[in-house]
């Protein structure tokens, strides 16, 4: 069963900014990372990940940056700011209260 885009609309830019709390990672990795974590069911369109980008980077959530690569098309990289982690934190904090309003009214007694 995959997840329907409607219901995760609304956590793109917190599932992005979650990893890049690892390090830093550029569109494909973090596409391929997200798809691995939900057993294959969540895939981020690449359409959806650089809107997500760019309004991150211009809200100062992340910066970005060219890569170094020797071998292979350059890679644009990006990196989590300290309001970005911020931004983070008040995300998953109203995720957990989301979460447990739609557990009470969705939940059988």
């Amino acid at each position: 069963m995959t997840i329907s885009a409607d219901l995760l609309r609304g956590y793109t830019d917190a599932v992005i900014l979650r990893q890049l709390t690892g390090g830093d990672g550029y569109g494909y990795q973090i596409s391929k990372e997200v798809s691995r974590l939900s057993g294959g069911r969540l895939e981020m369109k690449e359409a959806t990940l650089y809107t997500a980008f760019r309004r991150l980077e211009g809200a100062g959530f992340i910066r970005s940056y060219w890569g170094d690569e020797t071998v292979g098309a350059r890679r644009r990289y990006y990196s989590l700011t300290d309001e970005g982690k911020n931004r983070l934190n008040e995300e998953v904090a109203a995720w957990h209260e989301t979460r447990e309003v739609l557990n009470k009214l969705l939940e059988e007694e």
